[in-house]
């Protein structure tokens, strides 16, 4: 049989993005639209003819809402096979209309339990009945009617209808399979937030990490590799995959990696702040008074290493922070902020020699980072651990060093302590102004690392400050940091050679702190 010519549509959308547009196009195309509660309220006050579901069944909404279109009326319009006689002849019996159109999208259960205030039953009358029901019956019977849960499919669906009168076969496929995949979502969203309420754990039994794809990208970490990017929908926070980009070239997915690395950075931090990722490790990192002072700093951390690296600020850029990153010679990739002033804007896509290129990227307020779970995918499955986010509780610090840090050394090695979980292990970092002077990621040995930060820090490495994400297992990182210069070491404590590490320190007169908490990047 033909695809049926589309003569009513049932709408009933929780967000009504794009609908009114949408609506209007439908009834200039001689579609009887029909609708339920705020939906039919929203359509009749932009002047769009609306029918209500509830005069069409003869039965009225109740229960605050929670019962509408479960009738028969509602779903053998949309279930009816329109070349199956005996489907059609029940329907003539009954005063059943068709629905060759239903556009629906589910109460907002995902945002709602997102919000750290919510209350159980706020999340339960946020479990949509009717809606999931609708959905599932229209994309089962996609062969006659047309199911649509994405805004993004308003235009496609328009455009067929107001050129043929009917949707095609090969787009109701499409839109079903997008419908089985919205409801799947919706009840494993539901699903999880239960198990983890009943069981008070942070791994359910089962989890469905739920994707909506955005973008896609030139390519992934190298030419050769096809990548996208997907967002995670109910996603709290400022982040940079809902950040919008105001200038520059496409991003690519190695600057969104340094992006999200930049952010993790520079939320940390009360003050003004700055941080210059490369590789997806610091190689510069600030906090001052201002903006700009704080930038300025993070760039001189390591101006080698700068030279394309991406930017991430923990305040909106004004022309003094734009000023400093105009200066000539340097170059950045992208820059991530909460917002952008106009002066900013307008300095930075005028004058310095990158002005057509740069990506910037604004993505709100920035809020700490809460503590989520993490996915990590290897072959066969994934592993799953809860987000070192979480502020070390000082009260657990120790000094087990003769000589205890002054009040401006202690300053210095919170700052070094919050920067090092961001580096990849083994991780040290060398600090002081709270700035970074220097960087040792990823190596083998941990005096390796120090022996690099050492060298990165230069003569700043005197009066430094040495953080490490891990316990010292030998004494040799500790005379290499103190031949260099280091003032004081922060690390977590907890080898079994603690008391030569202390020794080490007590002989070359350096305090040490230990925080009993360990900050592996791996």
């Amino acid at each position: 049989m033909d695809s049926p010519r589309v003569k009513r549509a049932l709408i009933s959308v929780s967000n009504k993005l794009g609908l009114v547009g949408f609506a209007r196009g439908l009834a200039a195309a001689g579609v009887e639209i029909y609708s339920t509660g705020g939906t039919r309220k929203h359509l009749e006050s932009e002047g769009v003819p609306v029918k209500d579901v509830a005069e069409y069944t003869g039965f009225p909404e109740m229960m605050d809402g929670r019962l509408k279109t479960l009738h028969p009326k509602v779903h053998g319009g949309i279930l009816c096979r329109h070349d199956n006689p005996d489907d059609m002849r029940a329907m003539a019996d009954h005063g059943i209309l068709t629905f060759e159109l239903v556009v629906v999208n589910l109460y907002p259960f995902e945002s709602t339990i997102a919000r750290k205030d919510v209350t159980r039953e706020e999340a339960v009358e946020q479990i949509d009945i009717g809606g999931p029901t609708l959905v599932r019956a229209a994309a089962k019977n996609h062969a006659f009617t047309a199911i649509v849960t994405r805004s993004e499919d308003y235009s496609d669906v328009l455009d067929e209808i107001t050129a043929d009168g009917c949707t095609s076969l090969g787009l109701r496929r499409r839109l079903a399979a997008e419908a089985f995949a919205h409801t799947a979502r919706y009840d494993r969203a539901i699903a999880d937030y239960f198990a983890c309420a009943e069981a008070e754990c942070a791994f359910p039994p089962e989890v469905t990490i739920a994707l909506t794809h955005k973008s896609s990208l030139r390519y992934g970490e190298n030419p050769h590799q096809q990548a996208a990017l997907y967002a995670r929908p109910g996603s709290p926070g400022a982040n940079g995959v809902a950040g919008r980009q105001l200038h520059g070239k496409e991003l690519s997915y190695n600057n969104l990696m340094d992006l999200d690395a930049a952010l993790a950075i520079v939320r940390r931090f009360d003050d003004p702040a700055a941080a210059v990722i490369k590789h997806n490790n610091p190689c510069g990192a600030a906090a001052a008074d201002s903006l700009a002072v704080a930038l300025q700093r993070a760039l001189e951390g390591d101006p080698q290493s700068a030279f394309g690296s991406v930017l991430g600020l923990n305040r909106p850029v004004d022309a003094h922070a734009a000023e400093v990153l105009a200066a000539p010679g340097l170059f950045v990739e992208a820059i991530v902020a909460p917002r952008f002033n106009d002066d900013a804007l307008k300095i930075l896509t005028t004058k310095p020699k990158w002005k057509n290129n740069v990506r910037l990227v604004e993505v709100g307020d920035l809020d700490r980072a809460q503590s989520q779970r993490v996915y990590r995918f290897i072959e066969g499955g994934a592993l799953v651990q809860l987000a070192d986010a979480e502020a070390d509780p000082e009260e657990l610090w120790t000094t087990p060093t003769d000589v205890k840090p002054s009040d401006a050394l202690m300053a210095d090695l919170r700052f070094g302590w919050e920067i090092v979980r961001h580096v990849k292990s083994n991780a040290i970092v060398l600090c002081g102004r709270r700035m970074l002077y220097g960087v040792g990621a990823g190596q083998m040995s941990r005096v390796d690392s120090v022996e690099i930060a050492v060298k990165k820090a230069g003569p700043r490495a005197t009066g430094a400050v040495l953080a490490s994400d891990a316990f010292f297992p030998f004494p040799d990182s500790i005379e290499a940091a103190a031949d260099a210069g280091v003032a004081a070491v922060i690390q977590p404590g907890g080898s079994k050679n603690d008391d030569a590490v202390v020794a080490a320190c007590n002989r070359r007169g350096l305090p040490m702190i230990f925080t009993a908490r360990r900050h592996f990047k791996h």
